[in-house]
């Protein structure tokens, strides 16, 4: 009888086991096949796709499917607002890019693109003001780009 129990118990455990295994080596799913046009759009020097990924941010859950990746660390080691120009978005975005872009393995062909996006939108920010402040702004949306052009 004991040796019944034991032998019922190993095959329940490796059963078990099998079944945990046969559960952990599941395919993966994929992300939609539009993933690169959609990544794309939202990375383009326009103002239209910088709110299409803004409005995409805020509503992340709704792209979940996609496996994005929204990490920032904002403006690296730069200021995120220097002298109070709000740069932080521009920064996320640019991050945005870049992460997601080294994900699909196409970076290098985008990298140029994602710069000028990059400054693009630091340009609009600094639309906001004009004169002397303007000028300051302008100034450092170019260091900005600078660097991650050369850098980043």
């Amino acid at each position: 009888m004991r040796t019944r129990h034991r032998l019922a118990t190993a095959l329940s455990t490796a059963a078990l086991a099998v079944g945990t295994v046969a559960a952990s080596a599941a395919p993966a799913v994929a992300a939609p096949a539009d993933k690169p046009q959609v990544l794309s759009s939202w990375t383009q020097t326009g103002a239209n796709s910088y709110s299409s990924w803004l409005s995409a941010r805020n509503n992340q859950g709704g792209w979940s499917e996609y496996d994005f990746d929204w990490s920032t660390d904002l403006c690296s080691w730069s200021p995120d607002n220097p002298f109070g120009f709000p740069f932080d978005l521009s920064c996320a975005r640019h991050d945005f890019g870049y992460r997601n872009y080294k994900d699909l393995g196409t970076f290098d062909a985008n990298k140029a693109r994602l710069d000028s996006a990059f400054y693009a939108d630091l340009q609009r920010v600094c639309d906001d003001y004009s004169g002397a402040t303007g000028s300051a702004c302008d100034a450092t949306a170019w260091t900005y780009y600078q660097a991650v052009r050369n850098l980043g």
